[in-house]
């Protein structure tokens, strides 16, 4: 989408937050670092460990990233920018150097798997769209040379834009002024064993008519659906019927076996007044983490039923630099300070995405306990143990989500905090685990042992957050009733 074209000075990375499933299909983030208080590679790392990342995504070569990334189990792709692609495509030659100045210094301590040529090359940045293809070409061939060809694959991401037709879905058709670019694109990705990238955005079209596409349905949640009136085939989400418009579109031209890699998506976690109910974090929860959870249960559309679609979340951090309404501001998962903006669970593994801290500790649940354990334990610390609990209550800043494991983690930390993190008061039968992974999260505040003894020592400066979070371990000294969640 051009109203996310923000890529001027930014590297980005994506990378899976799961292992690749049996089937090839994985869930992916983008990470971008662009301006000041981003955090650093190395930063990014120890995060991306603490959540079991296996696969990343640069869309350059910056060699602070690639060295950061060295010598670890991440699977890299790696990319030539569009101020780039003019310079590297100008010859077999040009592109040979490009790949041996960049890349072979790194491949032997590093998994590159696949470079990305350009970015949404022929919908906006259409002057370089004559040299898309043969840079893709020349790097390929460079590949070849180095014995490369095999591990590392050639693609370019495109834009939904690229779709002239995408409404019923199986009428999906390529704009027909792109057909001389892309018949020998596709050509080329089906020779080479490669994929088509696409970046689909249920947000934006839900944005720009919401009076036709209802919010359930742009959010994988329950609704009646629309029906193909050419195929009979039910959609029950906005995102796959985006997606079978792009497979029908390479199957009017015959590339009926070539995979697409949703190369972006995502939903903002706050807006401005005049963006309407669409961006909160409610909504970001929910489609993120309706659409993991569809990946990783292996669902395909209602076109592909047995094809399922891997697909790099939008982004990693919420970039505070960028310009236009609040909600290009707020597409992260997490925040510069390696806090999760909201809990969500993109894994598969049942654990949402934690950020990172240094010498601090937070008791939380343990991931796979029983959920009625976890309802004991919850009863137990806000009741006989005496935590104060009323931040997960309905109203409360971590009400959401509300599932007993995330009140189960706040309530089994305020009462661990309690007990001045005396390690005995995180036992709770064996459900809950010692973590130095902040699981704060949005306003949604978890206090640390840290925090306990800055308060106490008048060093930590008390924000409104922050207090609202103390209170609920400050008033626990007075007497409180069980806070079992509702069903």
């Amino acid at each position: 989408m051009n109203l996310r074209r923000r890529r001027i000075l930014a590297f980005v990375v994506s990378f899976t937050l799961t292992a690749v499933l049996a089937d090839g299909a994985f869930v992916g983030v983008v990470y971008g670092e662009a301006g000041e208080g981003s955090p650093s590679p190395d930063q990014a790392l120890l995060l991306l460990r603490a959540n079991g990342i296996n696969q990343v995504r640069i869309y350059d070569t910056n060699p602070r990233v690639l060295a950061a990334f060295a010598n670890t189990s991440l699977e890299v792709v790696v990319g030539i920018t569009n101020e780039e692609l003019g310079n590297v495509g100008q010859s077999n030659v040009t592109a040979d150097n490009w790949v041996i100045s960049n890349l072979l210094m790194f491949t032997p301590w590093l998994n590159i798997t696949a470079i990305s040529v350009g970015s949404e090359v022929l919908t906006n940045a259409v002057s370089l769209s004559s040299v898309l293809i043969p840079t893709m070409r020349y790097i390929h061939a460079s590949l070849v040379k180095h014995g490369l060809d095999s591990t590392i694959k050639v693609t370019t991401p495109h834009s939904i834009g690229v779709l002239e037709t995408s409404f019923p879905p199986s009428q999906g058709s390529f704009n027909h002024s792109y057909l001389p670019m892309m018949l020998p694109l596709l050509n080329f990705l089906q020779v080479t064993g490669s994929y088509l990238m696409l970046n689909l955005y249920p947000y934006y079209s839900y944005q720009s008519n919401d009076h036709a596409i209802s919010l359930p349905y742009a959010l994988f949640e329950s609704n009646k659906g629309i029906v193909d009136s050419y195929t009979q085939l039910r959609y029950l989400n906005l995102y796959d019927a985006l997606l079978d418009a792009g497979y029908s579109a390479m199957n009017s031209l015959n590339f009926s076996q070539l995979d697409i890699v949703v190369s972006e998506t995502g939903w903002p976690s706050a807006g401005d007044v005049h963006e309407g109910p669409g961006p909160s974090f409610v909504n970001a929860a929910k489609y993120n983490g309706n659409l993991a959870k569809r990946i990783h249960n292996r669902t395909g559309t209602p076109l592909r039923p047995s094809t399922t679609a891997s697909a790099y979340i939008y982004e990693l951090f919420n970039e505070v630099s960028r310009t236009g309404p609040s909600s290009e501001r707020n597409w992260g998962l997490f925040h510069a300070n390696l806090t999760p903006v909201y809990r969500v669970d993109i894994t598969g593994s049942g654990r949402a995405v934690i950020g990172n801290s240094t010498n601090q500790t937070w008791c939380v649940a343990k991931n796979g306990a029983r959920e009625a354990d976890l309802q004991e334990a919850l009863d137990y610390a806000c009741g006989v143990g005496g935590a104060n609990c009323s931040a997960i209550q309905p109203g409360g800043v971590c009400w959401m989500p509300d599932t007993v494991q995330a009140h189960a983690s706040f309530a089994m930390n305020a009462y661990y905090q309690k007990e001045e993190d005396d390690i005995k008061t995180c036992g709770f039968a064996g459900v809950s685990v010692l973590t130095t992974m902040d699981p704060s999260y949005g306003p949604c505040v978890f206090l640390s042992n840290l925090d306990i003894s800055k308060a106490r020592s008048g060093s930590i400066k008390l924000t409104a957050s922050w207090f609202a979070a103390a209170l609920s371990v400050t008033l626990s000294m007075i007497p409180t009733l069980v806070f079992s969640r509702t069903a």
